[in-house]
């Protein structure tokens, strides 16, 4: 968030070539923003690219991407975010928001593709990169160096098969892994080739040294539930959200959570909020204070608020084709595939995910 005083600063030092570059009306939605959100894009002639909005959804910026991105990180130490091609992409694309540096484009190294999420040390030093290792069909994480080009300089275990997000805990060391427990290889595009005996886990991992300190497994009938997204909680849980690859009629909550004594169980959801995340989640957020988590479904159209302690939907949004969310100040924006972001609607269809940049 810029205060009025950071907000000055900004303008009158780097940030000035980045603004001269805006229309009278983005140069106006840029002075009205309090947080920028990054997303990315496909346009009406199938080009792809991503945007900075506001909280209102209006279009700040916008910049051309050579494929298809899905997720984004972003590190306030290192002043910049990333965006990571969607799975089976080999590359990324380092941007500073401010236009103070030029864009870094990087790719994972040969036999390996990134699966879309990604996370910076907290120190903004290294960024960490969830990747497919295709051939051996494990979960790998790639360590790349963020002032160095993106050079990358090592890898560790996932501990698992198909990684997708990941996330640094409250700790500032330790990094929460969604192994999603589904294996692919670019010779087969997006193609799922072990759903029978596909096993899914949260793993935690040192950032520092690549130990596997914990994981938690999805157990039992419910083995399909493939764990993709995660936020933390205020009171040290950390919250889930699932895909399902079973029964369509099976009674299963694509909503999880583990505590802190490493319990992982599901969230039941009374209708309709069930009905509205309709056994897969497509993204989650939480709020600044830790206290409401809130999980999007493009397959069930719309986006479910949970509040955290009592474990209970507090709200409901339908809205088809939902998929992106993030936690503002006036409190979730939310994107769909039929370019509606926040209170704004483009003719631009979205991406999966909005992270928020400060």
């Amino acid at each position: 968030m810029l205060r009025p005083l950071e907000r000055r600063a900004f303008l009158a030092g780097a940030g000035a070539a980045f603004i001269a570059g805006f229309s009278p009306r983005s140069a106006d939605a840029f002075d009205r923003s309090e947080t920028l959100f990054a997303t990315a894009f496909m346009d009406e002639s199938k080009a792809y690219g991503f945007a900075l909005v506001n909280q209102e959804g209006e279009l700040i910026y916008r910049e051309t991407m050579p494929g298809r991105a899905h997720g984004f990180t972003w590190s306030k130490q290192a002043g910049l975010a990333v965006a990571f091609a969607r799975r089976p992409g080999t590359f990324a694309i380092a941007f500073d928001p401010s236009h103070r540096e030029a864009p870094v484009l990087f790719h994972a190294p040969e036999g390996r593709h990134f699966y879309g999420h990604g996370v910076f040390s907290r120190d903004g030093k290294k960024l960490y990169a969830a990747e497919n290792a295709f051939e051996a069909g494990v979960g790998k994480v790639g360590i790349y160096e963020a002032r160095d080009g993106f050079a990358r300089i090592g890898e560790f275990e996932t501990f698992g098969v198909g990684p997708h997000e990941i996330i640094m805990m409250p700790d500032d060391r330790t990094l929460a892994i969604a192994n999603g427990g589904i294996r692919t290889h670019p010779d087969f595009g997006r193609a799922k080739l072990n759903l029978a005996e596909m096993r899914s886990a949260i793993v935690f991992v040192d950032s520092r040294t690549g130990a596997k300190l914990a994981a938690f497994e999805v157990n039992g009938e419910d083995h399909r539930m493939s764990l993709r997204h995660m936020v933390p909680g205020f009171d040290g849980s950390l919250w889930i959200g699932g895909q399902y690859q079973g029964d369509a009629l099976a009674p299963v909550s694509p909503v999880l959570r583990l505590d802190g004594n490493g319990d992982l169980q599901q969230v039941d959801l009374p209708e309709p909020a069930g009905a509205t995340l309709s056994d897969y989640v497509g993204a989650v957020t939480i709020s600044p204070d830790g206290r409401l988590a809130t999980f999007s479904s493009p397959k069930g159209g719309g986006y479910v608020t949970i509040d955290v302690a009592t474990q209970m939907p507090i709200a409901q949004v339908t809205a088809p084709r939902t998929s992106g969310v993030a936690a503002s100040t006036a409190g979730v924006i939310a994107s769909s595939e039929h370019g509606r972001i926040g209170k704004t609607i483009h003719p631009l269809h979205w991406d999966n995910h909005i992270t928020a940049i400060g």
